[in-house]
């Protein structure tokens, strides 16, 4: 087992073993992180390439809005069944052929001729991703088997879920300033190329050995509990509450109260949501999908008032974020000692009561267009999420029984790819609709151009490069004006929704101090 040229385990040791991990259990770890940095990357590298597919493609704002957000809609729907598929044919196998698709899919998207087909293209991306992600944290749970090595390697994990999220608009913009913006889909084919040679040696097999049956109908209740719903809130957003959208939130919420009955009426069900029972679980699950809704949504925004607004170019806008990518990554490893003398309840709430801070900075330094002042926001920003992300992944691994690891590491990767979606979904469509109301175009644009420059400020921005100096001028001082103002109304939107977070948490994980107490 100590040896590195051992062959790959096809059974890993029970997780109740408390065994010391081995070299070959570090590497593992290493190898596992490939899809876990990929498909974080992959959350939020578009967002730089915004601008330049807007002048490319010209999509509408809707379509920009659904590049981006269909690919965590499918991530987070597919997740669960993905991860009863994995434990059924092995999460290894799965994982490798999440891989071969993944690649297949970023190529296409690179290529992508028009906007309808660089969404189907994302939404491929999604259904291979969500193959990706089941395997990693479980596997963690098995392969990690001593509480203090598993906290480190879940860390590590979640420092790599948050840190990937804020590299995507780093690798973007260095990648756009020399390349196409094709270039940020191509970047995952050669790690994915190396996941796929080291994956079988070093990852260990690992399966349910009594998987329940294949539950179709459950799959189906859970695409159509979150599709609607997500359509629905991208819908009132943008523009208020309809008579459709009504209906769409219905239909969701209508087949997520027969997926939750059908769940607590099988001997084993797709997802185990009697784990929410337990008000640690729960609220660490909150947490998790807060957390990143924070991070996303500020993401969504920043990279295009980098470049639209303050006029950086995609790698000037990239390297702004490198702070805060930093502090992810030290602040989620960092809390890991600390955590045994503070306590996760008052770590985690004082981490998204930090991250609403980051709001409030934007608040006070977005109008400016200054690039130091939107750093040190997303460095206070970023310092809440490293923390939070870490110990509530860590609570709801550790709060639940080591036969449902499964269940809980599936539970904890929907979150994050919900929260994913609605930080594009609600903020980017809040954004969206403020920028369109806002916005005054001047005369003597054709229906074409109006139509573009009413719906993004990418297409303002092309919009008024055609026209005359002093028509142009007008046109983007206007579109300017009009998106600040939409970052004005998010932020302070992504301001209060952090506070009311870290009041749940404090509600939920009362008498949880250190995630050692709720180990089982």
């Amino acid at each position: 087992m100590s040896s590195l040229t051992t062959a790959p385990r096809s059974e890993v040791t029970a997780p109740g073993a408390d065994r010391r991990a081995t070299p070959r259990d570090w590497i593992a770890l290493a190898v596992l992180m490939l899809p876990v940095l990929l498909v974080a990357v992959d959350a939020t590298v578009l967002s730089f390439a915004l601008p330049a597919i807007s002048a490319d493609l010209t999509p509408t704002g809707t379509q920009l809005l659904w590049t981006i957000d269909i690919y965590s809609l499918m991530l987070a729907g597919l997740l669960v069944s993905m991860g009863s598929l994995a434990d059924r044919i092995g999460r290894r196998r799965l994982l490798l052929i999440g891989a071969v698709g993944f690649a297949a899919m970023s190529t296409v998207a690179a290529y992508a001729p028009t906007a309808e087909a660089l969404i189907a293209a994302r939404a491929g991306l999604g259904f291979f991703g969500a193959m990706l992600m089941p395997s990693t944290l479980s596997l963690l749970r098995n392969i990690f088997t001593d509480r203090q090595q598993r906290r480190l390697a879940i860390a590590i994990w979640a420092a790599a879920f948050a840190g990937g999220a804020a590299l995507g608009p780093v690798v973007g913009g260095f990648l756009l300033e020399h390349f196409w913006w094709g270039s940020v889909f191509l970047m995952a084919v050669p790690a994915l190329a190396l996941l796929l040679v080291l994956g079988p040696l070093f990852i260990p097999e690992s399966r349910d050995p009594s998987p329940g049956p294949v539950d179709v109908v459950s799959i189906g209740l859970s695409l159509l509990t979150l599709a609607p719903l997500v359509y629905a809130i991208k819908s009132v957003a943008k523009e208020g509450l309809t008579l459709p959208t009504g209906l769409l939130a219905l239909l969701g919420l209508a087949a997520g109260t027969l997926f939750v009955r059908r769940q607590l009426r099988r001997n084993t069900p797709m997802l185990d949501v009697r784990l929410f029972r337990n008000g640690a679980f729960t609220g660490s699950v909150l947490a998790n999908l807060l957390s990143i809704f924070s991070l996303v949504g500020f993401l969504f925004f920043v990279s295009q008032h980098l470049q639209l607004v303050t006029g950086l170019s995609p790698m000037q806008a990239g390297l702004v974020l490198v702070p805060g990518l930093a502090v992810t990554i030290i602040a989620g490893l960092a809390v890991v000692p600390l955590v045994r003398r503070v306590g996760a309840r008052l770590l985690i709430a004082g981490a998204l009561l930090l991250s609403s801070l980051g709001y409030v900075a934007i608040l006070l330094v977005a109008h400016s267009h200054g690039a130091a002042g939107l750093a040190a926001a997303f460095v206070i920003l970023s310092l809440g999420i490293g923390v939070a992300e870490t110990l509530s992944n860590d609570v709801i691994v550790s709060s639940a029984p080591a036969a449902k690891a499964g269940a809980a590491s599936a539970i904890s990767e929907t979150a994050y790819e919900v929260g994913a979606v609605l930080g594009t979904a609600l903020l980017g469509g809040i954004l969206t609709a403020q920028y369109a109301a806002n916005v005054q175009l001047p005369q003597g644009l054709s229906a074409e151009q109006a139509a573009t420059a009413s719906e993004t400020l990418g297409g303002a921005t092309a919009v008024a490069a055609e026209l005359p100096a002093a028509s142009g001028q007008a046109l983007l001082t206007s579109a300017q004006s009009a998106f600040d103002s939409g970052v004005t109304t998010t932020s302070i939107i992504g301001a209060a929704l952090m506070v009311a977070a870290a009041a749940l948490v404090w509600a939920t994980l009362r008498g949880v101090g250190s995630p050692e107490r709720v180990e089982h």
